[in-house]
């Protein structure tokens, strides 16, 4: 019952499943010449499955939507509105979903943080309401699929140093 929420959760904050496969299926597509975009929408779903990344989800995702209805205290409220930089609340949030699944989970959180590819981007965009903790779950999704998806892959391309 929980995934369902969670997957109904992030459609009611326009996010996909498969929005987040597609970035999941970009990160790995050059490790994995194989990969299908079934695949990462299976790795997707398998991420969000699991009880701590749906509570981390509920949680900053209520957190963007009291912000939308201005119903968080000041400075809260403020720092909320202005998606101020220093405040790495969201990004810490986020790296709890990337931790599961290891080291590479956290290197393409960082990735996807600075690049903002795909539904991220969209949902960085200011005028698209407060996402503040979304667009860095989304990000913490979508790498942690990716790393079980590379955890998997025993036929990855190795790269000499």
């Amino acid at each position: 019952m929980s995934y369902e929420i969670a997957e109904a959760m992030l459609k009611r904050r326009g996010v996909s499943v498969e929005s987040i496969a597609k970035i999941v299926y970009d990160l790995q597509k050059k490790f994995h010449p194989e990969l299908k975009e079934e695949e990462c929408v299976t790795s997707v779903r398998a991420v969000l499955a699991k009880r701590e990344v749906q509570y981390t989800l509920y949680t900053g995702v209520a957190l963007d939507e009291l912000a939308e209805q201005n119903l968080l205290p000041q400075p809260l409220q403020a720092l909320m509105e202005a998606d101020e930089p220093l405040y790495g609340v969201d990004e810490t949030l986020a790296l709890g979903i990337t931790s599961v699944y290891g080291m590479i989970g956290l290197t393409s959180f960082g990735y996807l943080d600075k690049e903002k590819t795909g539904i991220i981007k969209n949902l960085n965009d200011k005028n698209a309401g407060i996402h503040v903790f979304l667009d860095d779950l989304v990000a913490g999704l979508a790498a942690a699929a990716s790393a079980r998806i590379a955890h998997q892959n025993t036929n990855a391309k190795v790269y000499p140093l």
